[in-house]
């Protein structure tokens, strides 16, 4: 097969990337990255030589550069990382998001539309259902006959942040109804409403799933987990919002990538499926725990850390907190993650005191000028 994979260089996609181009030797990846501030081409150095990669750098906003890929390399699958994913960020700046996120993911929609083969009775079907049924497109629409001959699927990778925030109780299921409360998240429940749409519409071969806060290896330096880890190594403030009271369910990294995989394997056109670590955890806890895991790692008083928290003013719309039930895809495609959040929060350390070159290459901005010498400037 030919997998198209976008946002490859990224914190996600690069992970994924990692673990199963060396592994299938037998299909091709592609990967389509703009290069954006968080897109790090460094991250694949261990895949870049091997002959079943190849990387195309293009912008989703630009229609005809994904027509171009797509003719180009045919894809049988795709999956979709690509976004601005980054809160904050989206806050400050919302334009960024409705472009790269919802333009961008309409553009990838179109490239699919034309390049991959009908199936006029799948789209009868598919337009039938849509018709006719007055519930959640993604608690349903596996039952509308849709099978694919082809061999092609759209996996659209999106997040939890959709569904809004939770009380003090309850879980995400796939049919919890969005509530989006920042620009970034809505922005990707309007690409979510899309790739339903171009599935009940066209009969398009999509899934989409939703997952919970990813951690791991590579992740740019403005999320939580790495921003308190490099600041702590510095001695630099850890600035948590509020009181720390907020609560994330956090899935490692390299156990969302095989989850994804299994959807590819495994999942059904139509279909949605939530991805969660069953990893609930406070802020502020987390920022404890990382404190607590330097200090036995560094051989250090943890209170070298901890004095370093900071309670800084909450941000607007803050979500309280997010947990996911993932019991659909544990029971439908046998999917479950192997690391707790203890054990993937070691290994997530344990990455980043051993790849101090690459956490300096980020900070320092000398990943940006690689890029320029071997691709030219950034969009």
């Amino acid at each position: 097969m030919n997998i198209l994979v976008t946002g490859g260089a990224g914190f996600i996609g690069s992970n994924f990337l990692n673990l199963y181009v060396s592994r299938y030797g037998e299909h091709k990846f592609i990967n389509l990255d703009k290069l954006t501030y968080a897109a790090n081409p460094l991250n694949l150095n261990d895949i870049e030589g091997l002959p079943n990669y190849q990387f195309a750098r293009a912008d989703l906003t630009d229609y005809n550069q994904v027509d171009a890929v797509f003719s180009k390399y045919n894809p049988d699958l795709v999956f979709h990382f690509a976004a601005e994913s980054h809160v904050d960020r989206s806050i400050l700046g919302p334009a960024a998001f409705i472009q790269s996120n919802i333009i961008g993911t309409f553009n990838l929609l179109e490239a699919c539309r034309k390049h991959w083969p009908k199936d006029n009775d799948a789209q009868g079907s598919a337009k039938t259902k849509a018709h006719t049924s007055s519930t959640s497109p993604t608690d349903d629409s596996a039952d509308c006959g849709y099978q694919n001959p082809h061999g092609k699927l759209f996996i659209h990778v999106s997040t939890d942040e959709v569904y809004g925030s939770l009380g003090l109780e309850g879980l995400f299921t796939e049919t919890t109804p969005y509530n989006p409360s920042s620009p970034y998240s809505a922005s990707k429940a309007a690409s979510d409403h899309l790739v339903n749409a171009y599935y009940r519409t066209y009969g398009l071969p999509a899934v989409i799933t939703n997952c919970s806060n990813n951690y791991g290896p590579y992740q740019f330096p403005e999320k939580l987990i790495p921003l308190m880890i490099i600041n702590a190594l510095k001695e630099e403030v850890l600035p948590v919002y509020g009181k720390g009271e907020n609560v994330r369910d956090w899935l490692f990294v390299e156990d969302h990538c095989p989850a994804l995989w299994a959807v590819a394997e495994k999942g059904s056109p139509g279909q949605t499926y939530n991805i969660g670590g069953n990893c609930e955890r406070r802020n502020i806890d987390i920022v404890n725990k990382i404190c607590e895991n330097l200090a036995c790692e560094l051989n250090k008083n943890q209170n070298n850390y901890t004095k370093l928290i900071t309670f800084v003013p909450d941000r607007p719309g803050h979500d309280l907190r997010y947990a996911i039930d993932a019991s659909k895809i544990k029971e439908q495609l046998g999917w479950q993650p192997a690391e707790s959040f203890e054990s993937g929060l070691k290994k997530t350390i344990r990455w980043y005191l051993d790849n101090q070159e690459w956490v300096e290459n980020v900070l320092s901005g000398i990943y940006k000028d690689w890029i320029e010498t071997n691709y030219g400037k950034r969009g």
